[in-house]
């Protein structure tokens, strides 16, 4: 596995064949190869865009939900996380250490639409004993990718 490889495509998965081979020094039939094999095995999972939402008229509401679950014997924490993934609203599920359990992200059209799939889909999951629910207000960097513009922290700055 070269993980020189996989980090030029984490940061950019576009980037030509021809100039992954010269950054690595092989040829480009070797990196085409090695992607192949990667994709094969399933290191590598898909390849995505990332976009800058709040730059489209028609963006969404993001939001990350807190998740504290009750694990079940035998599956941990593994069967509420694959109900939570199957949601269409849902774009990452991860498990947690500390206070909480699953951490959720989650997109919609507007607050209370993300605010309704929670009361009505997430917190009535068996297991699900609380959820808290924390609104993106603003994306700085997403997936190594720096989103900063001309848009400015509506909240302002006060001085105390």
């Amino acid at each position: 596995m070269n993980t020189k490889l996989l980090k030029l495509l984490n940061r950019d998965s576009r980037t030509p064949v021809a100039d992954l081979a010269v950054m690595l020094g092989i040829t480009e039939e070797e990196v085409r190869a090695e992607i192949r094999e990667m994709e094969r095995e399933g290191l590598i999972r898909g390849y995505k865009a990332v976009i800058d939402w709040d730059r489209l008229d028609s963006a969404y509401v993001s939001a990350i939900i807190e998740l504290k679950v009750t694990p079940k014997a035998g599956l941990g924490f593994e069967d509420v996380a694959a109900k939570v993934m199957k949601y269409p609203e849902v774009e990452s599920v991860y498990l947690m250490s500390g206070v909480y359990d699953l951490n959720v992200v989650v997109k919609g059209k507007t607050f209370q639409e993300v605010a309704k799939f929670v009361a009505k889909e997430l917190s009535t999951i068996e297991s699900v004993t609380s959820t808290a629910t924390h609104f993106v207000l603003r994306r700085y960097k997403e997936m190594d990718v720096e989103l900063l513009g001309t848009g400015k922290d509506e909240r302002g700055s006060y001085l105390l």
